[in-house]
């Protein structure tokens, strides 16, 4: 089936768009903060404390340098868990991924992509389910690449950006925090808006 090309913004490469995912990540989860309601501690552009630790950052946190956090973004975050991978598939999904994966964990934002491509299938009827494992391989890839020649590049983004907000927003929901729930409703719930889906990566998917 051939569907109608939506112009779209044309990343010069993966990389470009990483850097500007994780600007955006920069931007929601602001400078140092130590709230005592929050599990993770003390946090400095996203980054808990333990997580700095994990990466050899000794340092008082107020100070962590933008750049140590881009790199742990980058590594925790896009690399480890193969969402490089999807961003050149689809920048706007793979930002969803990076931005709910800091918010909620890498492996839980995995699952919700796998959970949602496997409603999309229709039971395994349009395309082979896959495992709801947390890993982005080639199985994810190739059932996302199989919604794309069924509904269309764009489309198939913005089916799976609506399955994980719904995922995202119950997860919220069950975690009991009324403190935290407006803003990540407000910052982190439809906030790669649809109309990115017509974004892609130069060399990447047409």
């Amino acid at each position: 089936m051939t569907f109608p090309q939506v112009p779209g913004k044309v990343w010069a490469s993966a990389g470009a768009a990483v850097l500007a995912i994780v600007a955006g990540v920069f931007a929601v989860e602001g400078g140092y903060v130590n709230n005592p309601a929050d599990p993770g501690g003390e946090t400095n552009h996203g980054v808990t404390v333990a997580v700095a630790r994990e990466h050899g950052y000794q340092g008082p946190m107020r100070e962590l340098p933008k750049a140590t956090a881009q790199r742990i973004y980058t590594q925790d975050y896009i690399e480890r868990p193969g969402f490089h991978s999807v961003i050149f598939l689809s920048p706007a999904l793979g930002e969803k991924l990076v931005d709910a994966g800091v918010n909620a964990g890498p492996g839980r934002s995995a699952r919700w992509l796998q959970e949602a491509l496997n409603q999309l299938s229709r039971g395994g009827a349009d395309f082979p389910l896959v495992a709801v494992d947390g890993h982005i391989g080639f199985q994810t890839l190739a059932a996302y690449q199989a919604l794309e020649r069924k509904r269309g590049r764009v489309k198939a983004c913005e089916l799976t950006l609506k399955l994980m907000d719904v995922q995202q927003g119950a997860h919220y929901m069950r975690q009991n925090k009324p403190m935290f729930i407006v803003g990540w409703a407000d910052h982190r719930l439809g906030n790669v808006p649809l109309a990115r889906c017509a974004e892609s990566v130069q060399g990447g998917a047409p």
